[in-house]
């Protein structure tokens, strides 16, 4: 095995790249090794007889198979959680969907007059308070206390 260790070495410094990525055409291994300096390597690489190699790279198939995965609702369980629930669900936005929630129900039971005004306002204010968990809740209290009015 004949050794150009010292040309691969220049031209990587040349092509700028490590001393792995290059590759010397074993057919023209003499020409390579009367090439001492710089220019010679110029040469070489110009008549292609000194290549760069291309980088491996690294595939991306696991990382698509993995959001595949994901988008379709498989590897959400305990084990693949990190953090509290409240770091993945913050409480201000539980708070945002459930007032919300309670309020569109407040508005839609007031548009189709089955509460009056005052019965709204006072809904409203107890949701705002935080008197309800869900909508389901505060029908129930409405329920109980007799604030919906029959319809026709």
């Amino acid at each position: 095995m004949v050794n150009v260790s010292a040309q691969k070495r220049i031209a990587s410094e040349v092509l700028n790249c490590g001393v792995n990525r290059i590759w010397i055409d074993p057919v023209f291994i003499d020409e390579v090794l009367m090439a001492i300096t710089r220019e010679d390597i110029r040469n070489l690489i110009k008549e292609g007889i000194i290549q760069k190699r291309q980088k491996k790279g690294i595939s991306k198939s696991k990382t698509n198979i993995r959001k595949e995965r994901k988008r379709k609702g498989r590897a959400r369980g305990l084990g693949k959680r990190k953090g509290k629930s409240s770091a993945r669900n913050p409480p201000k936005k539980q708070w945002i969907n459930k007032i919300r929630a309670q309020r569109r129900k407040l508005k839609e039971l007031r548009d189709n007059k089955v509460i009056d005004r005052s019965t709204y306002r006072k809904m409203y204010l107890r949701a705002k308070g935080g008197s309800f968990k869900s909508v389901a809740g505060m029908e129930r209290f409405m329920k109980d206390n007799k604030m919906l009015k029959k319809r026709r």
